[in-house]
């Protein structure tokens, strides 16, 4: 008889994250009989996704016994894998983590993973995580905790610090340092095989190489680099011709860790198009369980996230490789500090998950990291410890940061904002 698992997804009344974790769960009968729990604090939104889910296991025959509830706590009861991706109040703070340091003349790009952004999300989201943590030790301890909430780095460092419970984090960064490296080379990402290590949205491609012949593309890259629109990744090519090496998944994104990020655009999270979009798919939803609109066929398609994969691996023993995961350090990096979180691939079967070392990075690249490893380490520290002073602290440590002024002001606004979130997590 094939093993069946019990899967609670925390964040699942999410329309537009739910739906990935939906087309990744119901397009395989890897995990058919076990138990999916979907919990959220709406209950509207809930039930939206629940009649979504069973919908969907249905036309799938994935197999699935689908459950709901608000009651996380009970729901933790018996779990192997504990899929997170919940966000507080994630629009609105997050545009006020983004406005508010730029009224005091900081620089920066996005404010979500690096910068006064990525310390306020923070402050606001480990309190949260180490409720569910803490009753997954009590509930379900030897269950694996499965991330894809940001700040992904900041996360899986403070588990990796402050609890017991198997965690590692996901991000699709990989395959956008891939897609944009393809789209240099003018090769198919499908012929495009990388190697990457590092800090989450900050990997080095420590190898880049043509799938079908092996053959090394970085001279061909640092070629075809030179003549393609000077538009596209200006910042991402500066560090290339900086450091030799092509680092992280997108401008806006390694921006975040750099004190000279914004220059190649200011940008922040383009909300008003999220949002946007979240209620096109919403309406669309509300139409198929209505029975207006057809199914769309990408429904029934992976949506290319690692989660059901590493679920599946574990439950049937099967080794996998994924390109890449984010867990605590221990030597995986050796020029990184071993007290940090860092993305690397992975191997997966029922014995866990294995980081697999690609070896030290490049001197300086790890150099360069190790900066921002020293910020999230300040970061986590401030928030298990709702110490104010500690997230001056990290504040005045981030390279983003160019003001003692600045940063003691920011810090008043934010922290009066977040206030109703942050505590003490130890």
């Amino acid at each position: 008889m094939a093993r069946t698992t019990k899967i609670v997804f925390l964040g699942a009344s999410s329309a537009s994250f739910g739906m990935s974790m939906f087309r990744d769960l119901f397009s395989t009968r890897d995990l058919a009989g076990s138990t999916l729990v979907l919990v959220g604090r709406n209950v509207d939104r809930l039930g939206r996704s629940t009649r979504l889910a069973k919908l969907l296991n249905e036309k799938s025959g994935a197999g699935y016994v689908v459950e709901a509830t608000t009651d996380w706590r009970a729901a933790l009861d018996g779990a192997e894998f504990v899929v997170h991706s919940t966000a507080i109040d994630r629009n609105r703070l997050w545009r006020l983590d983004f406005e508010i340091p730029r009224r005091f003349g900081i620089r920066h790009t996005l404010g979500e993973n690096g910068g006064p952004g990525g310390l306020f999300f923070t402050l606001r989201t480990l309190p949260a995580v180490f409720d569910f943590v803490r009753e997954m030790e009590l509930r379900c301890p030897r269950a694996t905790f499965i991330n894809f909430s940001n700040p992904e780095s900041r996360i899986i460092l403070a588990l990796g610090r402050y609890s017991g419970i198997r965690s590692v984090g996901l991000c699709h960064g990989i395959f956008l340092a891939r897609e944009n490296v393809a789209r240099i080379l003018g090769m198919p990402e499908s012929r495009v095989d990388v190697w990457g290590a590092g800090l989450n949205h900050f990997q080095c491609l420590t190898e880049i190489r043509d799938r079908e012949t092996g053959a090394d593309l970085y001279p061909l890259l640092r070629e075809k680099e030179r003549d393609f629109d000077p538009a596209f990744s200006p910042l991402t090519r500066k560090l290339l011709h900086a450091f030799g090496y092509w680092l992280g998944c997108g401008d806006s994104h390694v921006g975040e860790y750099l004190s000279f990020g914004w220059e190649a655009g200011e940008g922040g999270y383009n909300f008003d198009w999220d949002e946007s979009e979240r209620a096109k798919l919403t309406r669309l939803i509300d139409d198929v369980l209505a029975g207006r609109a057809e199914m769309p066929d990408w429904w029934s398609m992976p949506s290319g996230e690692r989660a059901i994969g590493i679920i599946a691996a574990i439950v049937h023993n099967r080794k996998q490789l994924v390109e890449s995961a984010v867990v605590h350090n221990r030597q995986v990096i050796p020029n990184l500090p071993a007290d940090a979180a860092v993305e690397v691939p992975v191997e997966v079967d029922a014995a866990g998950i294995h980081p697999v070392s690609l070896g030290a990075l490049p001197d300086a690249v790890a150099k360069l990291m190790t900066i921002q490893v020293q910020v999230q380490q300040m970061a986590v520290e401030a928030a298990m410890h709702a110490s104010k002073e500690m997230a001056l602290q990290a504040l005045l440590l981030d390279p983003v940061v160019h003001s003692e002024k600045a940063a003691r002001g920011l810090l008043e606004e934010l922290w009066e904002i977040n206030r109703p979130y942050i505590r003490p997590c130890i």
